[in-house]
């Protein structure tokens, strides 16, 4: 608990320097939201004075015919952390929502899906690379390099290739999207069915071109650790191969892996860009990129919080299983 509470204290400041560095980005960027606004709606030709000066209030700036200075840099800030203690992000000036619901919309998504595929993608290259090493020079250890070749192939590559294989040629998967668009969206199975079926190329992708890293990383670590000395006192003692491998080599060799694990996790709420652009996925990585091109400031600084706050999140997670996994975590913490 000790350990815990520590991390926990390390985890709050850096939350607040995210936090703060999210305000402070927007403000060093050309332009500002009403004039994203102004343009996507072809200018203030037909807005009055008074619409100008709402819209400017609705998305947190100034417009210089207002009336009104724009507040100091000190007051901004109190009320960036006044809003978003009532998760008030601001007004999309490319959806004309609010951030939150822009974000409650398309988090889902990604979430669901880069998160599935990165839990997946771990867990069997983890798998791969703990036979590989335990049995070295046997069939799965030389499948390595031959899954390796999909790691080095870019995601948008590998996307692009299974499209015109399943798509293209055999007609078989649906190339884009997020789900039909002659079902209901909702908690009904149409629409589970159409989603699922919309997410297995994507799945692929992330998967092929992730799973080989597991499993390499783990193959070495694993293979250092079998020669350690209580690995080999383990077998003389005449324990079975299954307890040696999994509770004394492959408990210890994963720690490694733990903490990369956490940051591909928390990185997945941000989602692959390449890969929804290509598959015109509806997650947060395409509205992502929306909020760039649109020069949306709102939408970006909020999506870029979430981000940040997902990978801490990943990490306290991460050290939590450190202490379960390693009990030498727990007796440093309590000296």
């Amino acid at each position: 608990m000790r350990f815990i509470l520590r991390r926990l204290w390390f985890y709050v400041v850096a939350a607040f320097v995210a936090i703060t560095i999210n305000f402070i980005i927007p403000r060093l960027m050309p332009g500002n939201p009403l004039e994203a606004y102004l343009g996507k709606n072809q200018g203030s030709a037909v807005l009055t004075h008074s619409a100008l000066c709402a819209i400017a209030e609705q998305l947190n700036t100034t417009y210089q015919h207002c009336g009104h200075k724009q507040p100091g840099i000190f007051v901004q800030y109190w009320d960036y952390l006044v809003n978003l203690a009532h998760l008030n992000l601001g007004v999309s000036a490319t959806y004309d929502t609010t951030v939150a619901h822009e974000i409650a919309l398309t988090l889902p998504w990604t979430a669901a899906l880069v998160g599935f595929s990165t839990i997946l993608a771990f867990a069997l290259g983890t798998l791969i690379g703990i036979v590989a090493a335990w049995r070295r020079g046997g069939a799965t250890d030389g499948s390595l390099p031959a899954l390796s070749f999909f790691q080095g192939i870019p995601y948008f590559f590998l996307a692009l290739l299974l499209q015109e294989i399943f798509t293209v040629h055999w007609h078989f998967l649906p190339s884009t999207g997020g789900d039909s668009t002659s079902v209901v969206v909702g908690m009904n199975w149409p629409f589970i069915a159409s989603a699922l079926e919309h997410s297995i190329l994507p799945a692929a992708t992330l998967v092929l071109a992730s799973m080989a890293g597991w499993s390499v990383g783990m193959r070495n670590v694993m293979l250092t650790t079998i020669s350690e000395e209580y690995v080999l006192a383990a077998q003389a003692k005449g324990l079975s191969t299954r307890r040696v491998v999994w509770t004394y080599a492959a408990r210890n060799a994963i720690l490694p892996n733990i903490a990369g694990f956490a940051n591909a996790l928390g990185l997945a709420v941000s989602g692959v860009l390449i890969m929804e652009l290509v598959f015109s996925y509806p997650g947060i990585g395409n509205t992502l990129y929306q909020a760039v091109t649109g020069e949306d400031y709102p939408l970006l600084q909020g999506i870029f919080l979430v981000i940040s706050l997902s990978v801490l999140a990943a990490n306290f997670i991460a050290d939590g299983v450190y202490v379960i996994l390693d009990p030498r975590t727990r007796r440093r913490a309590a000296d």
